[in-house]
């Protein structure tokens, strides 16, 4: 079963800067398994014990798996998988946008 994977440039040295790589599993716990027997150590920056890290985000079809079933999520022969890392902001962003007329 191929899925695809699609890598955000934070996470791309651990795949040789590759922008996606090919996985196999019929869990998202088994494909990032899967994912660190071939790219050694991504798989700590995505999962902390048994469940995703709090900030990454991972959509399977451009659903957040946090509202499927986590890192149980079933896959299927296709599927296309991305990781993005949360992106958070604060009081300086705020003020960033107000100056450039963004609020």
């Amino acid at each position: 079963m191929a899925i695809e994977v699609r890598i955000p440039t934070i996470l791309r040295t651990y795949t040789d800067g590759a922008k996606a790589v090919e996985g196999n599993g019929e869990t998202l716990a088994d494909l990032f398994t899967d994912l660190d027997s071939r790219h050694n150590g991504i798989r700590e920056r995505i999962v902390d014990g048994d469940e995703l890290r709090r900030f990454v985000n991972v959509y399977l079809n451009d659903e957040d798996v946090r509202f499927l079933d986590g890192i149980s999520t079933k896959l299927s022969d296709g599927d296309n998988v991305t990781i993005l890392p949360a992106v958070a902001g604060g009081a300086a962003g705020a003020a960033v946008g107000r100056r450039v007329g963004m609020n």
